[in-house]
């Protein structure tokens, strides 16, 4: 009897040390707006990369934005102004799921470096000479694709400049060309002309002044055994991120990156700030993605 005693206390022990362990109700993922939390008695300015815990109160100014990750995975974005109870904000969350979410939400906060901070670049177009390309894209010199679009990034040309986007098969025959003056492009890459493809090879030119270019960049289709693996574990993940929110695409990104999937991680960054042009918490934290990566030297 004696012996039973202790392994229920034993087990009780186990159980509430898990429980505590958790440590968190939700996360701040992404923050604007002069946001505040209530632990206690105190109001103190609300963080980017805050444990709320259930007892917490938020206070959201106006023309705010949270992008909240609860501790079971599933996510929220909180636009409402006005004073918000954790706990009730976490009786709405849909706990079903895998909290495999999670996991990629503390990825992405744990690559929020002090150093990245002190070298941040505009997110968005900025000129830039990282290397002795005219036209430098924002990505690695050869990299795998899962996903069937991509978006690929470059530093833009000062001026009105028109780019020119090729894209050749590994012998230098001419698959498709595009003309954006943006600096940036979506490819579709179950495009009939260059779906049957295993490696599609990129460039960016100036169209006023073809000998201003980017050296070549290889996209490679992946193998089916990769593919594979990619899809169990992503096919878990979507059950918590299906929706198709800024959020979302930001832990998505998270996800890309861990498992070196850089142009899907990109184009994943790319999504979020469509879907959430004014936070600057997605601008920034693609730009450290950026550098820590070091795409665009």
């Amino acid at each position: 009897m004696k012996s039973n005693l202790s392994i229920l206390a034993l087990l009780l022990i186990i159980s509430c040390s898990v429980s505590f362990g958790q440590g968190y109700t939700f996360k701040v993922l992404a923050n604007k707006g002069e946001n505040k939390v209530k632990s206690g008695a105190e109001w103190k300015p609300l963080k980017t990369g805050a444990s709320l815990n259930e007892t917490d109160e938020l206070s959201i100014s106006d023309n705010a934005y949270l992008g909240l990750v609860h501790s079971t995975g599933k996510t929220m974005e909180l636009k409402a102004a006005g004073n918000h109870k954790v706990s009730e904000l976490a009786a709405k969350v849909n706990t079903n799921g895998s909290s495999v979410a999670s996991k990629y939400a503390d990825f992405v906060l744990s690559k929020m470096s002090a150093e990245g901070k002190k070298n941040r670049l505009s997110a968005t177009g900025a000129v830039h000479r990282g290397s002795n390309d005219a036209i430098t894209v924002f990505m690695p010199s050869s990299a795998g694709v899962y996903n069937k679009e991509a978006i690929i990034r470059w530093d833009s040309l000062e001026g009105n400049a028109t780019y020119v986007v090729t894209l050749n098969n590994m012998f230098g025959d001419e698959l498709l060309k595009m003309e954006t003056t943006d600096p940036h492009v979506k490819i579709d890459l179950a495009d009939d002309k260059i779906a049957k493809e295993n490696v599609v090879l990129l460039s960016v030119a100036s169209k006023e002044d073809e000998s201003v270019k980017s050296s070549t960049h290889a996209l490679k289709k992946l193998p089916e055994s990769d593919v594979s693996k990619v899809k169990t574990t992503l096919s878990e993940l979507m059950s918590d991120v299906d929706e198709q929110t800024a959020l979302n695409k930001y832990i998505l990104a998270g996800f890309y990156e861990e498992n070196n999937l850089l142009v899907d991680a990109l184009t994943s960054y790319e999504q979020a700030i469509s879907l959430a042009p004014e936070v600057e918490s997605y601008k920034e934290a693609y730009v450290e993605f950026l550098l820590r990566n070091r795409l665009g030297e």
